[in-house]
């Protein structure tokens, strides 16, 4: 593997297990797509830095049982903007 995906994998885990951020949110901080973060982290890591790798599966989990919560809080907030501007 190029090294500068591993340092690029171990760079967005690192991100992800120390701010507990999404993987949309750490996409938009590397400047690379949601899918590739997403592979780096859930492939590519787990070959590199198997204890990295579980921290951030860890972090992934709880994102994603929380996704459905996310989705209805900016619903809500993009009504209430709504209201404002009304």
């Amino acid at each position: 593997m190029d090294r500068d995906i591993e340092r690029r994998a171990v760079a967005e885990g690192e991100y992800i297990a120390e701010t507990g951020a999404t993987v949309r949110a750490t996409a938009k901080v590397f400047s690379c797509g949601k899918s590739t973060v997403h592979k780096d982290v859930t492939e590519r890591l787990s070959e590199i830095d198997e204890s990295l790798y579980e921290k951030v599966k860890k972090v992934l989990t709880i994102n994603l049982a929380e996704r459905h919560i996310r989705g209805g809080e900016a619903t809500r907030r993009k009504y209430e903007k709504k209201d404002e501007n009304a």
